[in-house]
């Protein structure tokens, strides 16, 4: 999969500094799927894209007569299109579990990269302190194995890859007992399709 890849039929309208961008392209990485990336500047949206996403939600997929908005929705139509590799348990029970796991990170630790980049109202100190001892206190989680809460690469991975490549960013620092975090941040940074996925913005994220 390359950018701008004209011969694609699927096109993914992503910011490059987003998060929420970010995970859907670890994901077409990690599927290898066949798309068009194109990047999406301070709101710019192409004039026909614009008439279909009046909201300027990012990112955004076309493909072909289908126009989806929201990371969540678009990395779940993947999976259900392209099986393999697949990014979630096979049994509905695990499933479930796993996108409760999913929402938890969207609406307990995104929030708080909403409020440190301005895009919700807060205290920046108050956010930054919440998501440091919130990882800190799941360090044992990530912990237990190569993935987090799974035996294998999954959509949890592509989520949290995000946040986590941007705590520098963030001013975020974690201490000693939390270093099971850092190191599975560092497996997961190591995966081809997460080296893939990263614009040239995000790489200059960490030096």
């Amino acid at each position: 999969m390359n950018n701008n890849n004209r011969h694609a039929a699927m096109t993914v309208y992503s910011d490059p500094t987003c998060p929420f961008s970010h995970r859907t392209r670890i994901v077409l990485h990690e599927k290898n799927i066949d798309a068009n990336i194109e990047d999406i500047i301070d709101g710019q949206w192409p004039e026909d894209i614009a008439s279909i996403n009046p909201s300027g939600i990012s990112p955004t997929l076309v493909d072909r007569d289908v126009a989806l908005f929201d990371s969540n929705i678009i990395i779940s139509y993947f999976e259900e299109r392209f099986l393999q590799p697949a990014l979630m348990p096979n049994d509905p029970i695990s499933r479930a579990k796993m996108r409760l796991m999913l929402y938890q990170i969207d609406t307990d630790w995104y929030a708080q990269w909403n409020v440190l980049t301005g895009l919700e109202q807060g205290k920046a100190s108050k956010a930054r302190k919440a998501l440091q001892e919130d990882l800190t206190v799941l360090a044992p989680l990530f912990a237990q194995g190569p993935f987090f809460m799974s035996k294998q690469f999954s959509l949890l991975d592509c989520s949290l890859a995000p946040l986590l490549w941007r705590l520098p960013l963030l001013n975020i620092k974690l201490p000693t007992k939390a270093k099971a975090v850092e190191e599975y941040a560092a497996r997961i940074f190591a995966r081809d399709s997460f080296q893939a996925s990263l614009s040239d913005i995000e790489r200059a994220m960490r030096p």
